[in-house]
């Protein structure tokens, strides 16, 4: 069990698996208020950067799930070098369908929402986790601005332009799910920037050290591809953000 072996080269030196950055992960904590003793469940958590710094700087508590057994064991690692393994746990798993046993003041969803089929999904399955009066958290991209092609949107990564909403009308859906969004910080482009260009250098560095490896041809067909087809593509389109929802 794990995720497509690209993304465990390429993000293999990422600590945060999204456009946010660690002052973006800083702010988001800050305005949910959150408090000493907050128990968190973070499903597709990465390499727990979210988890960790937190639990440092807020003095949460709680546990990741995520599919990569890179970033599972780089999470144990980040957590050990900031003294906060006794705080959060983090578990090498599939986190489709996955309801913790005990329920939790956050749970939260940040860039993988395919675990529960979509948004809704996604909301539904940490609905299941949650305390009463609890806060989900829902990472997600949005269109910038709307694609003119299916092409274009391909080239964002989407399978087509139907995939993401425009920001208010990602912010509308919550609604008619019955959400109330309490708070969102969103990824400026400096974050996608730092997400995008730093897997550039990781492939690299990975295929002058592998370059007798079955998959390194492909690993230099993304690194051919990529840096044009992000500033062309993903950096004009399209958006990501964390948004914080509260049942009405």
């Amino acid at each position: 069990m794990d995720i497509p072996r690209i993304f465990n080269i390429t993000e293999s030196r990422h600590r945060i698996h999204n456009p946010f950055t660690p002052a973006k992960y800083d702010t988001l904590g800050r305005v949910l208020r959150m408090k000493p003793g907050t128990s968190i469940l973070d499903l597709g958590s990465g390499s727990g950067e979210m988890l960790c710094t937190w639990a440092r700087d807020f003095g949460i508590n709680g546990t990741s799930i995520d599919m990569s057994r890179v970033f599972s064991e780089q999470a144990k690692a980040r957590a050990e070098a900031l003294g906060v393994s006794d705080q959060v746990n983090f578990i090498h798993d599939d986190a489709t369908g996955y309801v913790s046993d005990e329920k939790v003041g956050v749970a939260a969803c940040v860039g993988a929402t395919w675990i529960g089929g979509g948004v809704a999904g996604a909301i539904d399955l940490l609905a299941k986790s949650l305390l009463p009066n609890g806060i989900i958290l829902i990472g997600e991209p949005y269109w910038l601005k709307t694609p003119p092609s299916e092409e274009v949107a391909k080239g964002c990564g989407a399978g087509s332009i139907s995939d993401f909403l425009m920001l208010p009308n990602l912010i509308g859906s919550f609604g008619e799910l019955g959400y109330d969004v309490v708070e969102m910080v969103l990824a400026d482009r400096e974050g996608w920037d730092r997400y995008e260009a730093a897997k550039w250098l990781t492939m690299r560095h990975w295929l002058e050290e592998n370059p007798d490896d079955d998959f390194a041809s492909e690993v230099r067909t993304h690194l051919t591809s990529e840096p044009t087809r992000y500033a062309e593509y993903t950096r004009e389109y399209l958006g990501w953000g964390v948004f914080a929802l509260m049942a009405r």
